[in-house]
């Protein structure tokens, strides 16, 4: 009666979904992984992180120069993974660097007219996209398609306008990285930019730390400069990337975000040491944008499931591995 019981209990709460967040970075690699009941959303669980250094020389800006020594990090990474993780079909997802991936949004409506398919959910009728999909990745990338390597997915951000995400990056940045994958034994499910996995972390910490109807500002500082948005109502209304040529400097690009409505917040996940180097700190931040910045940190977006000591618990420099394994649980 117990195991009849017990069986009962799972079917009811449903399956457990398990997703890793892989974060290769030109110093070390990030590991978080995540877990949630499929029928108990918001039930986010903390699994397990890991950060391992990169020997010296693997990498040379995105580029992976000793791809041997990228396989030892990350089976070093996943070394140490819980049995109840090990067990659970883990989905697992890699991040490809801002400079090497390109991203563009799209009126679904639009797509589904170039491909004469309907506009509709379900695996079908995106399927039925792809022709119309490339075309675009070949547009904003200008490159031809068997160059390249393209994802896409329906996005979820409420708006107005159902819009489908469309990223694309040069085919040897995503091979390089799956081939170091596969020698460390780890099967990648999907490739997603540094920027939008961050963009992904932000907003759940938004929705668990910020009022639903508060405006925001995100922002994600990587090796490569500072990407931010400006969120309303849970969407992207407003973007800044710097450096970039019609900036002077970092407090000119946040003024773009300034577009409306005062903030009542802004969340932070990156590389935040880095903006020394650019002489500003997060009491700048906040006084441009004229509101509190809050460091992104993992510990506060989901139980944990066993004592977790990396430092990565605590660290905005997880918001990319974050975001990575978040998509794993969430579709």
């Amino acid at each position: 009666m117990a195991y009849r019981n017990s069986w009962l209990q799972a079917v009811r709460e449903g399956r457990q979904r398990f997703a890793a967040g892989i974060d290769v970075g030109s110093q070390n690699v990030r590991l978080i992984v995540l877990s949630e009941r499929s029928r108990a959303r918001g039930a986010l669980h903390l699994e397990y992180m890991n950060t391992v250094p990169l020997a010296a020389g693997a990498m040379a800006g995105t580029e992976i120069v000793d791809r041997q020594a990228v396989a030892r990090a990350l089976r070093d990474a996943f070394a140490d993974l819980p049995r109840v993780c090990a067990t659970h079909a883990l989905r697992c997802a890699m991040a490809v660097p801002a400079s090497a991936t390109l991203t563009t949004t799209v009126p679904l409506a639009r797509l589904a007219a170039q491909s004469d398919c309907e506009e509709e959910d379900g695996g079908v009728a995106l399927a039925g996209l792809a022709p119309a999909v490339m075309g675009e990745a070949e547009r904003i990338a200008g490159l031809e398609r068997h160059a390249l390597a393209v994802d896409w997915y329906l996005d979820e951000t409420p708006s107005p306008v159902r819009s489908v995400r469309i990223a694309a990056t040069a085919r040897q940045h995503l091979e390089a990285r799956i081939e170091c994958a596969a020698a460390a034994g780890i099967s990648l499910c999907a490739i997603d930019g540094e920027p939008h996995a961050a963009l992904r972390a932000l907003r759940y910490a938004a929705s668990r730390e910020l009022d639903p109807n508060e405006a925001y500002a995100a922002l994600w500082v990587g090796a490569e400069g500072v990407h931010g948005w400006r969120v309303v109502d849970g969407a992207s209304v407003g973007e800044m990337r710097y450096p970039a040529p019609e900036h002077t400097d970092l407090a000119d690009a946040l003024r773009d975000l300034m577009h409306g409505p005062e903030f009542d917040c802004a969340l932070i996940g990156g590389e935040i040491n880095l903006l020394d180097g650019v002489g500003f700190s997060l009491a700048d931040i906040g006084d441009v944008l004229g509101c509190s910045v809050l460091p992104f940190d993992s510990a506060l977006l989901g139980s944990q499931s066993r004592q977790l000591d990396d430092a990565l618990l605590h660290e905005p420099t997880g918001a990319v591995a974050f975001g990575l394994a978040l998509r794993g649980v969430l579709e």
